[in-house]
């Protein structure tokens, strides 16, 4: 699903952050956008629906330029979580190339979280998207509060999964740039194996990663 066009060398990328109502997609990505340089994100964009937003933003609002000179640029989503609003996620998963599943820590949302992931599950099937392949993260969010899963029950749960699971208060703040991070990293394994991101543009791993979670000073 990759926006990518040789002639031009410039690539366009676009991250999700899904999950389930109230879960803290929004406080994420308000969050996200305030840690990283000014340099390094454009301006945060509003579109309401009703009871719900999707917000979403540039992460590099010019290009990260790799030393073959391919320009990339980054698109950061959420999704609304509102049951009524599904037209509205299948819209925005289109040609998404990672998704952050924000789920909600506290024991009373499992159910919640469970029908949200199975949502995204049929939701990137509806849209063409095999979620095997797609670069996935699961953040559980709302560490702060009380009466939270453990986490050694949440990675039991995930474990077998093979999806990387970070924990975060995106209220405070932690846990918000290592979420993206995590997802920058293996959206880099899946480029790195389509284009040869290393060999054929000279961008690493690390550097891809580094480049997109530059703080603010």
């Amino acid at each position: 699903m990759i926006e990518y066009d040789t002639d031009e060398q410039r690539m366009v990328l676009k991250f999700v952050y899904y999950g389930p109502a109230l879960s803290g997609k929004t406080t994420n990505l308000l969050r996200l956008h305030d840690l990283l340089s000014k340099e390094g994100r454009g301006e945060l964009m509003v579109l309401d629906t009703q009871d719900d937003r999707t917000i979403f933003f540039d992460l590099l609002p010019f290009f990260l330029v790799a030393p073959s000179g391919l320009k990339i640029k980054v698109k950061v989503y959420t999704v609304p979580g509102q049951v009524q609003h599904d037209a509205t996620r299948k819209a925005v998963l289109q040609r998404a190339d990672g998704v952050a599943f924000i789920a909600d820590s506290r024991r009373s949302e499992a159910k919640n979280n469970a029908e949200s992931f199975g949502n995204l599950e049929r939701n990137l099937s509806i849209v063409g998207i095999d979620v095997d392949r797609l670069p996935l993260v699961i953040q559980y969010n709302k560490r702060d509060l009380p009466d939270i899963t453990p986490e050694e029950e949440i990675r039991r749960v995930w474990g077998p999964t093979g999806f990387p699971v970070l924990l975060s208060s995106a209220l405070k703040g932690w846990g918000v740039v290592e979420t993206f991070r995590a997802l920058a990293e293996r959206a880099y394994d899946t480029l790195d194996r389509r284009y040869g991101f290393a060999g054929t543009h000279g961008l690493t791993r690390e550097s891809f990663a580094e480049r997109l979670v530059r703080r603010a000073g």
